[in-house]
């Protein structure tokens, strides 16, 4: 039950924000003209910090991102809701995959739009990596929505990333 409660939750706060962003493009024209410069400038430092966590593969660095209350959709599997969740699923890949290696990740983001603390964006992502050293590289390549959540601090952690393939 209440993984149910978190799905319909989760559901809706992603047409909720869905919508925000469909209905901003006043505050596109805004950010064109500089007034969410710090903003940007902070969202694209999560940006990068997000490439450098994943290239390195830097357990602290991969938790880091993520908002205490974020939750993380995958295709094919079950959500990761909570920081601890996503920590918990990242101790579990690299306990099952003790060599893995990222040889390459590349992320550009379109359309960042930003209201009263949150941010949403469309993200392409590219990545080559290896399983194990003895393995072939392999590549994935995926769009993501993602929503953004400013810190008290003035800095930027995904709330909420929605990965396909």
């Amino acid at each position: 039950m209440k993984r149910t409660s978190v799905l319909v939750a989760v559901g809706f706060l992603a047409g909720l924000v869905s919508g925000f962003c469909a209905g901003s493009t006043g505050i596109a024209r805004l950010l064109r003209t500089g007034q969410h410069a710090a903003d940007l400038a902070a969202i694209d430092k999560l940006h990068q910090l997000d490439v450098d966590a994943t290239r390195s593969q830097d357990k602290r660095q991969l938790l880091d991102i993520w908002s205490e209350d974020a939750v993380r959709f995958g295709a094919g599997n079950p959500p990761d809701v909570g920081k601890q969740a996503i920590a918990a699923v990242n101790e579990k890949f690299a306990a099952e995959y003790p060599e893995f290696k990222v040889l390459s990740y590349t992320a550009k983001y379109k359309d960042v739009l930003i209201e009263d603390g949150l941010a949403c964006e469309w993200g392409e992502h590219a990545s080559q990596f290896k399983m194990s050293p003895k393995d072939q590289p392999l590549s994935w390549r995926g769009t993501g929505f993602h929503v953004l959540k400013r810190q008290s601090d003035g800095s930027w952690k995904f709330a909420l990333i929605v990965l396909n393939q």
